[in-house]
């Protein structure tokens, strides 16, 4: 029983000394639990042996929807934070619901509705203070990388790029309901929403550019250096760059991970377990195994 749950009680006669004794030592026993970080998930979790990792389902190149063993950064990262850990790894791969918060809800601190989750742990999570205050139920840290958005153009087509101006009259491409392709159709005061092609995902935007269909995209950094790998193309045909719009964050975001807000031993083997990964070089080689450069965050 919460604290809670007995203040405000006014009983219209006094209360027999035993009862106001019981209810005094619930009260302690509240504010003790409140008070003292939960370590039975921890305990439970060595017992186990096994750690619950929730990945996105689709979430090039972090994740993506196919493949046995799913592939991805963050699938060899929850491997490599586990094994350093002395656990086997369980991924919880799903799919993102209308926002994060709900994905934090869903895999963090509840559990879906569905009877699916929570995990122990949820990766490529936001690490961003406004955010962090918002979602008080989850703890969030251990940054492991920086994303940001890229204009990626072809110099065949477009030599030189340094605002989105630069692109009037040319056909250019993003992910639906992606920041990238809301900045292209508001960007130049609208002048190139005409011209903006529209695409299911980044591996599709990229497709396009890379087949000459368009002459630029809207794409994270990462989502850019791992589709130029698979493809076998030529980085000197493209050039990505930084150009600002108000709808894109100027130094990207951090992306880290989330726990339980109560489970602060948890969180800190998950620290300690990524620095050692960060200082064996291990973690720069994941992300180049899918030709991504790691970005300090």
């Amino acid at each position: 029983m919460r604290a809670s749950s007995l203040r405000g009680l006014a009983p219209s006669k006094p209360v027999p000394a035993g009862p106001r004794r019981l209810a005094s030592a619930l009260l302690a026993v509240a504010a003790l639990a409140c008070a003292q970080p939960s370590l039975a998930d921890m305990a439970k979790i060595r017992q186990s042996g096994t750690l619950k990792v929730a990945v996105y389902k689709s979430l090039p190149p972090f994740s993506t929807a196919a493949g046995n063993p799913l592939p991805g950064i963050d699938v060899a990262l929850a491997k490599a934070l586990s094994k350093q850990m002395g656990l086997a790894v369980s991924l919880l791969p799903f799919d993102g619901d209308e926002n994060m918060s709900d994905d934090l809800r869903n895999m963090v601190w509840r559990g879906h509705y569905l009877g699916y989750g929570p995990a122990d742990v949820m990766l490529h999570v936001p690490v961003d203070r406004a955010f962090m205050r918002a979602n008080d139920k989850a703890l969030i840290f251990a940054p492991y990388h920086r994303e940001m958005f890229v204009l990626v153009h072809d110099r065949e087509r477009v030599s030189e790029v340094r605002q989105l101006g630069d692109l009037a009259g040319q056909a250019t491409g993003a992910e639906a309901g992606s920041a990238g392709a809301n900045a292209l159709l508001s960007g130049a005061q609208g002048a190139l929403r005409d011209k903006v092609k529209i695409y299911a995902g980044p591996d599709e935007t990229l497709r396009a550019l890379f087949a000459g269909e368009i002459a630029a995209a809207m794409v994270t950094r990462s989502q850019y250096e791992s589709a130029l790998k698979a493809a076998g193309q030529s980085a000197a045909r493209f050039a990505a760059v930084d150009v600002a719009s108000p709808l894109l964050p100027a130094r990207g975001w951090a992306i880290g991970m989330a726990v339980k807000s109560d489970e602060s031993e948890l969180a800190e083997s998950l620290q300690n377990a990524l620095d050692a990964i960060r200082r064996s070089g291990e973690l720069q080689q994941i992300f180049a195994q899918y030709g991504v450069s790691l970005q300090t965050p």
